[in-house]
């Protein structure tokens, strides 16, 4: 996603480690807004409360995949948008669903599914990285290389055990 090459521009709320990268974490009245997979050198301002929970969730989360997260989140979208997230923050961990199958369920088209995918503000907790092609992974923030790929081949290696 352009949003995430651009993210060594914007300002974050915080930062987390990951075992793929770092990630800027963006707070909007209280609520998690973003997570994005930013570049070592960016500009993030001192912590709120919320921030510090995120990256304690986060941390939680890549120290064991099954962690529930119990974040507030702040989703702009469309209404189509919101109901894509909703159901992939109903896949189980350590779970996949292609994009045909998501489609299905949804009563619509698997592109619909992936631009709804790319335009995920908050990937990790809601987890469109649980969505994969017929004959691949698929592609991740928009991309079928580079580093939200990396993230996308851990984050499912992660919560299949492995």
């Amino acid at each position: 996603m352009n949003r995430r090459n651009e993210a060594s521009q914007a300002y974050y709320d915080a930062s987390a480690r990951a075992p793929f990268g770092r990630l800027g974490i963006k707070i909007k009245a209280d609520r998690l807004a973003a997570i994005d997979l930013v570049e070592a050198n960016f500009r993030c301002r001192v912590q709120n409360k919320l921030a510090k929970t995120v990256c304690a969730q986060l941390e939680a989360y890549f120290a064991d995949p099954r962690y529930p997260f119990n974040l507030p989140l702040a989703l702009p979208g469309t209404v189509f948008q919101k109901r894509v997230w909703q159901a992939l923050r109903k896949i189980p961990n350590g779970q996949v669903l292609s994009y045909d199958e998501l489609a299905l369920r949804l009563g619509s088209g698997a592109r619909a599914i992936g631009n709804a995918c790319r335009a995920n503000p908050i990937p990790i907790i809601i987890p469109c990285h649980r969505i994969v092609g017929k004959s691949d992974i698929g592609g991740y923030m928009g991309a079928k290389s580079g580093g939200g790929q990396r993230m996308k081949h851990w984050l499912l290696a992660h919560e299949a055990g492995g």
